[in-house]
């Protein structure tokens, strides 16, 4: 087995490796090295990570027809796409606070959008960070940390942020500049102000959630070019910086704002979708018996003002709504090809592990409800796809369940790198050449809702299990039980129903043992936890 050029084997997990994982770059040199000459030179491992926000499992390449998305498909015909890859908190800043530092939200304490690690976990060790200290060239663009709440010991060079308006139309754009001076001369608070900041890196702990929002319509197709939005600069910037560093040892972490709200994308890409083509959810009503606490009213999406703020999401719109994700997600498809050519053009490709991933899955009306912010499976499954030259398995859709938190560990192992105590996730480069292999069996996610309530949420190869609890006593407020098996789109929530009870019971301690229970049974007995 090889990954690329001469490269030597460092077993990070021996009892993952042995039985067929990935093989990886050593900083050692190999024992057959005559002691008497010098180790050639080794070429080290890149990492190109592109994240996108607010992805859901919506591209080609998870069978998804009538949606285009080329470039995101090539790149899960060279490497592993997910079919069962979770987020451990449906929303932005969890999320990635998550999967930046290989810890779960009870860890982090990172529950909202205001609040940023430093503040929490001071000393932790990021993703980007550790390759940072292992001598690699780190470097973010755009969203990477969630909005106003970068972490500069993550990069070696500042981080970018493109300079685009949100919006392309000059009538749109004109009349919010309209609307915000009116809102000030009303005396509005429109900006988030820093309530907390570290003194030493400048980094905003803590920011202010603002009262008054200003924004237009939730999608907009303004015939412009491709730059003149904030996705375009970001690959322009990602590709010019590519060939800046192409001899270093690098780790790019790459931001798309799209398919975020609002939907903004050049008309080119509207016009890749008839309007016919669209239809509604299939499941537009809440799941038959799901508990109030489990829901939510799309508050997100109603700060827009072409959006109902309280009743039901007309039809016309949903289907406007539905197309418009789609042509967002084709913009930045788009964006990601560029920079995975300019790779390719360089020739990096065959030394660069790419992975891609949505920070949570997305709502597109199902249940009623758009946007995330919930524990059903259409918000916390989210895109997960990753390429390692030298793999064996290229092509494939394993069903394994993986976690975002398992990101960071899999991506040092990639590379040779050590890694750092107190992760809370595992490497799955084993699926990578063995994608059929028994693997987790279950997956976590979490969501707080307001009484200081947090729903705890499990996904096991056929069931969806959530509990409800109360804060600090861990009252049970409420169930969710969802049969995969008979009910994929969680339709019904069975967990009141008698003949489910023995069941109810075993996935209760299942969730009460959490991920540390949950290990591959090949691990379980070297496991450091």
């Amino acid at each position: 087995m090889r990954l690329c050029g001469r490269i030597t084997v460092w077993l990070l997990m021996t009892a993952v490796m042995s039985v067929g994982g990935l093989p990886i770059y050593s900083r050692q040199t190999s024992s057959r090295q005559p002691q008497s000459q010098p180790a050639p030179p080794q070429r080290r491992m890149n990492v190109l990570m592109i994240a996108v926000d607010d992805l859901r499992p919506e591209i080609g390449a998870y069978g998804v027809r009538g949606i285009k998305t080329p470039n995101m498909d090539r790149l899960a015909s060279s490497g592993t796409a997910f079919t069962r890859a979770y987020c451990q908190q449906a929303v932005c800043s969890p999320s990635r606070t998550s999967l930046l530092t290989g810890r779960r939200p009870d860890t982090t304490r990172i529950y909202d959008l205001q609040t940023h690690f430093r503040g929490t976990i001071p000393d932790v060790v990021t993703l980007p960070q550790h390759f940072r200290a292992q001598g690699y060239h780190t470097q973010g663009f755009s969203k990477i940390y969630h909005g106003g709440l970068d972490d500069p010991a993550s990069w070696s060079v500042p981080h970018w942020t493109p300079k685009a308006p949100p919006y392309g139309g000059a009538q749109t754009l004109a009349e919010l500049q309209k609307r915000r001076e009116q809102a000030r001369i009303a005396g509005q608070e429109l900006e988030t102000r820093v309530l907390q900041q570290d003194p030493k890196t400048g980094a905003r702990l803590k920011v202010s959630n603002p009262r008054n929002r200003v924004n237009g319509p939730s999608w907009e197709a303004p015939d412009v070019a491709d730059n003149a939005l904030p996705d375009g600069q970001t690959s322009d910037k990602a590709v010019e910086t590519l060939q800046q560093i192409k001899d270093k040892p690098f780790f790019l972490a790459v931001g798309f704002l799209k398919p975020h709200l609002p939907f903004v994308a050049p008309k080119k890409y509207y016009d890749l979708y008839p309007k016919e083509q669209f239809q509604l959810a299939s499941n537009p009503n809440p799941p038959a018996d799901a508990p109030e606490i489990a829901l939510h009213n799309s508050g997100e999406l109603r700060n827009y003002n072409d959006i109902p703020k309280t009743d039901l999401i007309p039809n016309e719109k949903a289907l406007e709504l539905r197309r418009a994700y789609y042509a967002a997600t084709s913009y930045t498809d788009a964006q990601i090809g560029r920079v995975i050519n300019e790779l390719e053009r360089l020739g990096l490709r065959d030394r660069t592990v790419i992975v891609l991933w949505g920070d949570h899955g997305w709502q597109l009306g199902e249940h009623g409800m758009w946007c995330k912010h919930s524990n059903f499976e259409t918000s916390t499954r989210a895109p997960l796809i990753i390429s390692a030259p030298g793999q064996r398995r290229a092509g494939t859709r394993p069903n394994a369940l993986v976690e975002f938190v398992d990101i960071y560990p899999t991506l040092a192992e990639l590379c040779g790198l050590p890694l750092p105590q107190g992760l809370e996730g595992i490497s799955f480069a084993p699926l990578l050449n063995d994608p059929n292999r028994k693997w987790k069996p279950a997956a976590f996610s979490q969501y707080p809702r307001q009484g200081d309530v947090m729903g705890y949420s499990m996904r096991t190869d056929r069931y969806r299990y959530t509990e409800w609890l109360k804060g600090k006593t861990k009252e049970l407020v409420a169930v969710e039980l969802y049969d995969h098996e008979t009910d994929a789109d969680e339709n019904t929530n069975i967990a009141a129903r008698s003949e489910h009870k023995r069941t109810i019971t075993k996935l209760s301690k299942q969730l009460a043992a959490g991920w540390k229970g949950a290990l591959p049974s090949r691990l379980a007995a070297t496991s450091k936890f």
